[in-house]
Parts: structure tokens; C-alpha cells; sequence
């Protein structure tokens, strides 16, 4: 059942595209505030999607938000927020959001997001064409 693999591997990695979208858009959202540092999210673990046959496997640890966390307005994440190494200025007031970078990132989840949804309709064609189903998408 590899199809059902790639489809799992298609929603993760669109999953983490959302929670990127996110991250650059509190990023916009605080770009005048003083001291105010980029985030991005680290990157995705698809280790779950592989088939480990030898029973072994390091999985990379996480925090698990607890009520008190959460009513200060933590979410919990599959991917963990981390600042961003690659800014390319920083503020007299300390806030290294570059405005400009911020919309090259976003063109991009925008085009990786386009990519995986014609791979997600192109294998839905393809296993509705297995089970001898055809007609629109």
C-alpha cells in the first residue's frame, strides 16, 4: 500500500506548510515590535512514513503543552518553532523582521503548497482509475 504512504507523506508535509504559514504571518503580524526576533519552523519528521523493519527507532523529542502553557496562548506543534538564522537585517530596536523576506517565504509555502496538491490529485486519478472508477475530479 505504497499509495496510501505517499498520500500520508502529502498531508504531513501540507500540515507543516499551515503551520509555517502561520509562523511567517505572527512574524508580519510583529514586525514593529520592539525586540521582536524571526521564527521559522525546523524541519518536518517524516521518519514516521518510513518502513522500519528492524523495530529500532529514535524519534526527536517533544514538548507537550500543558493546560497552564495554553491559557497563556501556547498551541501544540508537530514541528518546533525556532528563531531564524537567516535574517538579513536587525532594527535599532532589535527586531530583525524583514518584511521582504517574510513575502519570499510566503511565495514560497504558496508554491510548495500548489506542488502537493497536483501530486495529491494526480494519485487520487490514479487509484480511482485501479478501482476501475472513472469521470471527474
Amino acid at each position: 500500500m505504497g499509495g496510501l504512504r505517499l498520500v500520508d507523506g502529502i498531508a504531513a508535509a501540507m500540515r507543516h506548510l499551515s503551520e509555517r504559514q502561520k509562523v511567517i504571518a505572527e512574524n508580519v503580524a510583529n514586525s514593529d515590535t520592539p525586540g521582536f526576533e524571526a521564527r521559522t519552523l525546523g524541519e518536518p519528521d517524516f521518519g514516521a512514513l518510513l518502513d522500519i523493519r528492524s523495530g529500532v527507532a529514535v524519534q526527536r523529542p517533544t514538548v507537550r503543552v500543558t493546560s497552564a502553557m495554553a491559557a497563556l496562548g501556547a498551541t501544540p506543534s508537530s514541528t518546533p518553532t525556532i528563531l531564524d538564522p537567516d535574517v538579513s537585517e536587525t532594527k535599532p530596536d532589535g527586531n530583525n523582521v524583514s518584511l521582504e523576506d517574510q513575502l519570499l517565504r510566503l511565495g514560497q509555502v504558496q508554491a510548495d503548497f500548489a506542488v502537493l496538491t497536483n501530486l495529491y490529485r494526480k494519485q487520487m486519478q490514479l487509484m480511482k482509475t485501479a478501482l476501475g472508477r472513472t469521470g471527474g475530479s
